[in-house]
């Protein structure tokens, strides 16, 4: 059950994706896409393209969110650039409706830079998904 809760989240991460133009280039619990690697050491749910534009996705729970080490997670994904033509890299970070104001305050803490880079998304929650 918990297995399904978080492929539901990615799911709903990588509809976000489609619906900003993102091509899903790997994603996690897909049938036909690669698993992404991870970066610098993070996992990561999803990587997606648009155009020259790279995006990576997470998905974060409460427990992500208590854990002090988030932020410098955040912070490393968010200040990501391409190897070689050096564009930034948009984070999007896909929490449940409930946790949306945790993660904008969050990502208040970290560098202007970063900021810039994040896109917080409201997916299903943990409640909605296990009705479904």
């Amino acid at each position: 059950m918990k297995e399904s809760i978080r492929q539901r989240k990615v799911d709903d991460l990588v509809n976000h994706f489609w619906r900003n133009g993102y091509l899903t280039l790997s994603r996690k619990f897909g049938t036909y896409l690669p698993e992404p690697k991870s970066v610098g050491g993070y996992e990561v749910d999803a990587i997606g393209k648009l155009k020259k534009k790279y995006a990576i996705g997470v998905t974060l729970t409460e427990e992500d969110l208590d854990n002090p080490k988030i932020y410098s997670k955040l912070e490393f994904l968010a200040t990501r650039h391409t190897k070689y033509s050096n564009r930034k890299v948009t984070l999007f970070v896909g929490v449940p409706k409930h946790l949306f104001n945790k993660v904008k305050m969050c990502v208040s803490n970290l560098s202007e830079n970063a900021q810039k880079n994040i896109k917080v998304v409201a997916i299903s929650s943990e409640l909605q998904s296990k009705g479904n």
